[in-house]
């Protein structure tokens, strides 16, 4: 599965090709983002980080830590 993560705010773009049923969660920390400290939006909705990956193209926003 490929998708590409677009960072927000500094409008970095990832791409990822993962294996099917990888997670976003799963994506975040391939990328070694924490993904206590991010949100994922597709068409202005937020997805859980466990989803499986169907989206070609989501934005992250990154947060500062919840812990």
């Amino acid at each position: 599965m490929l998708c590409r993560f677009t960072l927000i705010p500094d409008d970095t773009m990832l791409v990822y090709l993962g294996g099917p049923g990888d997670t976003y969660e799963t994506a975040l920390l391939s990328f070694g983002i924490n993904p206590d400290t991010a949100l994922i939006f597709y068409e202005k909705k937020s997805l859980p980080q466990d989803k499986k990956i169907e989206e070609e193209e989501v934005s992250i926003f990154l947060t500062a830590s919840r812990g």
